[in-house]
């Protein structure tokens, strides 16, 4: 075989491997609203940057008919390539060949390409539709799974990782991306579980759809696993790509910076308006942090879970930044236990990868009830508190209103660290609210009184004026600046400035204990 023959056999093998998938399994694809994984890829990735590898790989299973089937490929495409001239690397799983289910081969194709995003240091983004493990590959099928698994766990905290739900996700394959650093869902076409609707039926007797089970909402608004929600998977691409633009290739470098273009001077009329006179009247932690960050963008992060708590991402002075900040409209701020490890595995990430931490502080306490007691609000509050007290990344807080008893501290507090907080002349710092505290505290004098509620009303005046400002807190140095709500901006770009540079390292160890 001449050279000529040799390259019209290599054109073939490689239009073969484009097209694996038949062209009646493609139309199915699309039928159901999918994209097919290639489509996924030339939209996620810069315009012809996609470089593949593996592309001759077949599988080498025998039995059931399956080696009757061997498409050059496998049902996973992988590859390298890049998102605004950025290395990434990536791995498809294909639903049009053998519904994607992983073999061997294809495990060791998505093994290698995340063997290479740590060796390199870069990002690395899986996309996911597969009917779960090959069955006529037993066994092997479920090393796969366990080998993927032990490399989600050593490239954590490493590298990003990225996994974009697109189809069908179950069983032992929804462990994979739950260990990764977010989970993207698609409404309407993803779907995860551990158990589908007929198992659950038979053993339980409970009738659930797949939408219900496992669909896009329920996971971002119920058990906290998906992070972001997109109506379709084009957005889903757009949207990995904008998360990756406040993210560092890895642990060792620093985010990417934007020159900004609003002015790092700019003071907001509108903050010294925002807190409403009265304290139990709720507002918008979300719009008071637009309008802090760089021309008012803010990308939430687990905005559907937990919203009695704010986290994502923006930029002050062209920088990431990671936000956490209670939400006075959601359950007045509290702090519960979804709210507490959303806020703590995001300050954890952030820590990670070298993004400060800004915090907004109006907490009133955490949340009580029995409910909250039993399910574990001493162990699950103390991971957010091991969070903050663990992260050597630049720490900022300001405290708007509220900061009362042990949320107070758990917020990023001066008592654990935090290298510099501000407070509005809004701000409350105290071991609880004026009403609780003279109960308390004057309850033998309000007994005794004349009229028990003037009384009552009376020393909770006094209290107020004398312990729910930020004043007592400045002059033992717990607080560092009592500042203008106006000012807030300017104040944290230039605090952030100088402690760019700030290097903590913590004491020797294998790992921490976090109370999990």
């Amino acid at each position: 075989m001449g050279t000529a023959d040799r390259i019209e056999q290599l054109r073939k093998l490689k239009e073969e491997a484009l097209h694996a998938g038949s062209t009646r399994a493609v139309a199915r694809q699309h039928e159901a609203g999918k994209l097919t994984a290639r489509e996924r890829i030339d939209l996620l990735l810069d315009k012809g940057s996609f470089q593949e590898i593996d592309m001759m790989v077949r599988h080498q299973a025998r039995g059931f008919g399956i080696e009757e089937k061997r498409p050059p490929g496998d049902a996973v495409v992988t590859g390298y390539g890049t998102i605004d001239g950025r290395t990434v690397f990536v791995f498809a799983e294909d639903f049009t060949v053998f519904g994607g289910s992983l073999g061997r081969a294809v495990a060791d194709k998505i093994c290698k390409i995340m063997d290479m995003a740590m060796n390199v240091g870069a990002p690395v983004i899986g996309l996911k539709d597969s009917g779960g493990a090959r069955i006529q590959e037993g066994v092997a099928a479920l090393d796969g799974y366990g080998r993927i698994f032990e490399r989600n766990v050593r490239a954590s905290g490493v590298i990003p990782q990225i996994s974009v739900i697109m189809g069908p996700c179950a069983g032992g394959a929804v462990y994979s991306p739950a260990i990764t650093d977010f989970v993207f869902q698609v409404e309407g076409t993803s779907h995860m579980f551990i158990t589908g609707p007929d198992v659950i039926k038979a053993v339980t007797g409970e009738e659930v759809t797949f939408e219900e089970l496992g669909g896009a909402m329920t996971h971002a608004t119920r058990s906290g696993v998906t992070h972001f929600v997109t109506h379709d998977g084009a957005e889903a691409m757009e949207a990995v790509r904008y998360l990756l633009s406040f993210l560092p290739q890895n642990n060792m470098e620093l985010p990417p910076y934007f020159a900004p273009t609003d002015s790092p001077d700019r003071v907001e009329d509108e903050l010294d308006r925002i807190i409403p006179d009265s304290s139990t009247q709720p507002y918008d932690m979300v719009r008071l942090v637009e309008l802090v960050v760089d021309d008012g963008e803010f990308f939430q992060v687990h905005e559907h879970w937990a919203q009695n708590i704010v986290v994502g991402f923006a930029r002050l002075d062209g920088h990431s930044v990671g936000i956490v900040a209670n939400q006075p409209s959601v359950l007045a701020g509290t702090l519960d236990i979804a709210a507490s490890e959303k806020a703590a595995r995001f300050v954890r990430f952030c820590d990670a990868f070298n993004i400060p931490l800004v915090t907004f502080v109006d907490v009133p306490g955490f949340l009580p009830g029995v409910g909250q007691e039993h399910g574990g609000i001493i162990r699950h509050g103390a991971k957010l508190l091991y969070a903050f007290c663990e992260a050597t990344v630049p720490r900022l807080t300001v405290i708007t209103r509220k900061a009362y008893g042990g949320a107070y501290l758990v917020m990023n507090a001066r008592g654990i660290r935090a290298d510099l907080v501000y407070a509005w002349p809004s701000a409350e710092i105290a071991v609880m609210g004026a009403q609780g505290a003279v109960n308390v505290i004057f309850r033998r004098e309000i007994a005794a009184a004349d009229d028990p509620e003037a009384k009552r009303r009376e020393l909770i005046e006094q209290y107020e004026a004398e312990f729910n400002n930020p004043y007592k807190a400045a002059e033992l140095g717990l607080v560092d600046e009592v500042i203008e709500p106006r000012e807030t901006r300017v104040k944290l770009i230039r605090a952030l400035r100088a402690f760019r540079t700030k290097r903590e390292t913590l004491a020797p160890r294998k790992h921490g204990n976090i109370p999990l």
